[in-house]
Order: structure tokens, then C-alpha cells, then sequence
């Protein structure tokens, strides 16, 4: 991913904290007819430096990952179109255009597929328990008869990556000046709407390159 060192966050932390508040990947691999993807729920194993998901065993992109095929996980978060009327510099000069800011983190590495019905269903145990643990009465695998998840899990298939290059990029106004930043923030408070106060909030929190 190119990013400029403005927009770079390199602290592992918080890149393993954005994987876990935005879950949903999208598992990038190089098929036959050139890249595949696949928008997948992946669960963090951070101590170990693993991501692991499943998919479908009648989607043919599990196929391409044997053989320790390298793949990349993309994960996207707050993201908002920037308009350069909020800009101060656009009474000043004029000088100004369109944006898109974001936030998105790539992980990288080799991919291992497991199939074993032992390995599937911890998997499954480990991201529901995960996703489930905000909820006040969280639902658990064990509540489904255990033939029924036994059945299911047959008709998918594990994967598991070991990240050997993690980077993120925060593309939040950084490279605006000071005053063109306080425009963006109290523009996109202004409308009122989640995006906007959620994008307000990343510029508010990262300082300006100029």
C-alpha cells in the first residue's frame, strides 16, 4: 500500500485494535484468470501473529491458497469524502480540490487451510465467542445441537495467515494546514450524520504534517 509518511501508523497496537473493531477482510489472492477475493469475518490471534477465517468449501477461491500461498487481508474502517469548500485556503487562493479521506489497515503472508473437524471447531468457538462478548446474553456454538454446527462446519473450510507485513494508513487531513483542518472538522460535524463525527474525530486526534 502506498503511504506517505503523514499518513503512515506503524504502532502494532493499534493497527491489531482497528483488525478487531473491523472485522470484516476482504482475502486477496492470485487465481487462474488473475486476483480473487473474498469479503471474510476474520478472527486476530494476536500473540501468535495469525488471522483466521472460513469460508465456503463450494467457493473455489480456497483452492488457490494451498502451498503456503501468500494472500492479502485488507480491512477498511471510517472513511469520507472531503469537500474543499470546508477548506480556509479556498477563500484565500482558490487553489483546492476534492478529497477522500480513510482508514484502512493490509496484513500480509502465507495462508494454511485447515479442514479437521477438531481445528474448525475451535475456530468457530473463538470468533463467536469474540463477536458475541458484548452482548449482555451472548449467544455461544454450544447452543446449536452439536450435530447441526458438526454439519455446517463440513461445508466450510479454515484458513489461517501468518502476517509477516502489517501496515496501516490513517488519511485524516494530516497534510492540511491548521486552519484548512478546522474547516474539514466543522464541516463534517455539520452534517449531523455518524460518518461525518466519526471522521471528524480521527483529524481532532491526529496533528497536522504542516
Amino acid at each position: 500500500m502506498y503511504i506517505p509518511a503523514f499518513f503512515a501508523e506503524t504502532r502494532v497496537d493499534v493497527l491489531h485494535e482497528f483488525i478487531r473493531t473491523h472485522p470484516l477482510g476482504t482475502l486477496i489472492a492470485n487465481g487462474a484468470d488473475g486476483p480473487e477475493a473474498a469479503h471474510l469475518p476474520f478472527f486476530l490471534d494476536a500473540a501468535a501473529g495469525l488471522l483466521r477465517c472460513h469460508m465456503a468449501r463450494a467457493n473455489p477461491l480456497w483452492h488457490r491458497l494451498q502451498s503456503d500461498a501468500r494472500v492479502l487481508v485488507t480491512f477498511v474502517g471510517a472513511d469520507h469524502y472531503i469537500t474543499p469548500n470546508w477548506y480556509a485556503a479556498k477563500r484565500e487562493h482558490a487553489k483546492v480540490v476534492p478529497t477522500w479521506n480513510y482508514t484502512a489497515v493490509h496484513a500480509a503472508g502465507p495462508a494454511r487451510l485447515f479442514e479437521d473437524a477438531a481445528s474448525l471447531m475451535t475456530h468457530l468457538h473463538e470468533l463467536t465467542d469474540f463477536q458475541e462478548s458484548g452482548s449482555p446474553e451472548p449467544w455461544s456454538v454450544s447452543d446449536a445441537p452439536l450435530e447441526y454446527v458438526e454439519g455446517l462446519a463440513k461445508a466450510i473450510v479454515g484458513v489461517e495467515i501468518s502476517v509477516d507485513r502489517l501496515e496501516g494508513k490513517w488519511k485524516v487531513s494530516q497534510n492540511r494546514s491548521d486552519a484548512d483542518r478546522q474547516g474539514v472538522i466543522a464541516g463534517l460535524d455539520a452534517l449531523g450524520s455518524h460518518s461525518g463525527h466519526e471522521m471528524a474525530n480521527l483529524i481532532r486526534d491526529r496533528k497536522s504534517s504542516r
